[in-house]
């Protein structure tokens, strides 16, 4: 038998791993394509793919001109870390999240001393 406090952290860390699935899957489900802006598409081996104004060498050359090789870093991070907050990448950050804070409570549960 499962003491009352520990059982009440595996229960809610189910139901936290519940919502949080269901969740990222309705993101999922609803979420629309890239909404970035395009100014041209690149070909390669047949295959299409859009060019964002960012990923200009222009752009590059101007970044790395005014704040050197750890501001093109900076800025593709940040590049990065805003796209897993918009369209289909919400989803799998959500589920991520709901999926870590499930792993959370499910070991401070396990931690908890015995009543």
């Amino acid at each position: 038998m499962i003491p009352g406090r520990r059982r009440r952290l595996y229960l809610s860390s189910i139901l936290v791993l519940l919502l949080g699935l269901c969740a990222g899957a309705a993101v999922y489900v609803t979420a629309g394509g890239d909404s970035s802006t395009t100014i041209g598409y690149e070909v390669i081996n047949g295959v299409a793919y859009p060019v964002a104004p960012a990923d200009s060498k222009a752009y590059q050359r101007d970044l790395e001109r005014f704040g050197g090789k750890a501001n093109v870093l900076a800025v593709e991070f940040t590049r990065w870390f805003e796209s897993l907050w918009q369209g289909r990448r919400l989803a799998f950050t959500v589920a991520f999240l709901g999926i870590a804070a499930s792993l959370a409570l499910f070991l401070i549960g396990r931690l908890l001393e015995p009543e």
